[in-house]
């Protein structure tokens, strides 16, 4: 629970206790992290994370937000779904995993404005190949046609690209957010 969400909760206990008070919230996540973890868990996209929210944006990444016993893809296709803006973190083995190429098809399926970070991959070197699913079955061709066209879709909007062994991590992800929360900003206009 959110400090917001406790302090509200709280107030309502003491102000209004014959009262039944609901509060309504924004929806918990502006933004979704696309990435692979085991490549940028630990690096750009969890430091990516901590910087959105403490900007004071809702940053949805996987391990951060999901807890032991909810079901993973009712979780992430609804943060999906329901954010603002996808920033999808391309690394070397991005396009190995159905997981990530699924959240991407789905940012793009849903037409979110998406960032696409290029970490320490050229996008020229992104491509789909053969895939394998969760359960170790190899992805059908429909789905690895679904792939394609949304990586292609992604490579063809504007990004950033960030060289590991010669950037500056503060830089990056400072300009980083800074061009997310610029999507943010445009999106929050297009619905008013």
């Amino acid at each position: 629970m959110t400090h917001f969400q406790a302090f509200t909760k709280s107030f309502a206990r003491a102000c209004c206790r014959n009262y039944h008070v609901q509060t309504i919230l924004p929806h918990p996540h502006q933004v979704f992290i696309n990435h692979r973890g085991p490549d940028t868990r630990r690096n750009i996209s969890g430091l990516l994370y901590d910087n959105l929210l403490r900007l004071g944006h809702r940053p949805f990444l996987d391990y951060r937000n999901m807890k032991a016993g909810e079901k993973l893809q009712e979780i992430i296709n609804t943060a999906i779904r329901d954010c603002k803006v996808g920033v999808a973190v391309f690394s070397p083995r991005y396009c190995e995993s159905f997981y990530c190429l699924h959240e991407l098809a789905l940012l793009m399926e849903y037409k979110k404005r998406v960032v696409p970070i290029f970490y320490n991959v050229k996008p020229s070197r992104l491509r789909v190949g053969d895939i394998y699913n969760g359960t170790g079955r190899r992805v059908s061709e429909k789905d690895l046609e679904r792939f394609s066209r949304a990586l292609e879709e992604a490579k063809d909007i504007v990004g950033l690209r960030f060289d590991s062994s010669r950037g500056y991590w503060s830089e990056f992800i400072r300009s980083a957010s800074d061009a997310i929360i610029e999507q943010i900003d445009k999106n929050d206009d297009e619905r008013i």
